[in-house]
């Protein structure tokens, strides 16, 4: 039995051709998951992103096809990452400053059970809205100690509860709803990254401010401590190696009154 191919509507054929034209002509074409995104927030997102980068949501047969179009060697890498429920991003910014944008635009949400840890989820000791009754099982069975304060439960020893990169336990899910906790986040998640300037895939390209952040500051104290260790002469280091020599100055001037007055 032979199967019968129709002509493609002249609607996806152009469909397809203006989004190659478009991506021949962007700086950054950027693949996002948005699986999980409500529909609200999905609008939301794209009204944040006029003026940032355009974004196109059609199907994975019709992108790849443009992708053919462009004639670009590299830009087949994007194909291997076109998966479900995702978006593309054309647009003139950098790559990493429009994943770093996406980043920020992330939506916190609650966890569900099966869901992945994005990092180590800890649960602090303070005090909760919850009444006694259940719910001191229910967070004793996650690993939380707790105490009965004014009728309310408090946890006084806190607990991780759930490791990065792990699947979230439906009892630990239960817990966080009840605690008010939205670890996971819900948005434009950047899978990988096309720069045409450099003809180059990124593949991975989230971004995370905060932990760069603590990794930089983290970087630049053990910095110092190697350069004062090895005594190299920077101007933060000098500061330090003239305040040695001053209390040292300071200690053999004391010591020579003291022989001095014997």
């Amino acid at each position: 039995m032979s199967i019968r191919k129709g002509k493609v509507p002249d609607f996806k054929v152009k469909a397809v051709k203006d989004l190659a034209k478009k991506m021949k002509e962007s700086k950054t074409i950027l693949l996002a998951s948005c699986k999980g995104l409500p529909s609200a927030q999905f609008h939301d997102l794209k009204k944040k992103m006029r003026g940032v980068a355009e974004i196109v949501f059609l199907k994975k047969n019709a992108i790849s096809r443009a992708i053919d179009a462009t004639e670009k060697g590299s830009l087949q890498v994007l194909k291997e990452q076109l998966r479900a429920d995702f978006v593309l991003l054309l647009s003139s910014v950098d790559a990493f400053e429009l994943a770093a944008t996406l980043a920020e635009s992330q939506i916190p949400t609650r966890a569900k059970g099966g869901d992945i840890a994005p990092e180590d989820i800890e649960i602090q000791p303070g005090p909760t809205d919850l009444v006694p009754g259940p719910a001191i099982s229910e967070l004793s069975g996650v690993g939380l100690k707790v105490a009965v304060k004014e009728g309310k439960l408090e946890v006084i020893k806190g607990a991780v509860v759930a490791r990065k990169g792990e699947p979230i336990k439906d009892n630990v899910a239960s817990v966080l709803a009840k605690l008010g906790v939205s670890p996971m986040k819900v948005g434009f998640i950047p899978l990988a990254a096309y720069d045409s300037h450099a003809d180059k895939v990124y593949v991975d390209i989230r971004i995370d401010k905060p932990g760069t952040l603590l990794a930089l500051q983290d970087a630049i104290v053990k910095s110092q401590g190697f350069a004062v260790g090895i005594k190299y002469l920077t101007p933060e280091t000098l500061k330090y190696f003239i305040s040695i020599a001053s209390m040292e100055e300071k200690a053999i001037t004391k010591l020579l009154s003291l022989s001095q007055s014997q």
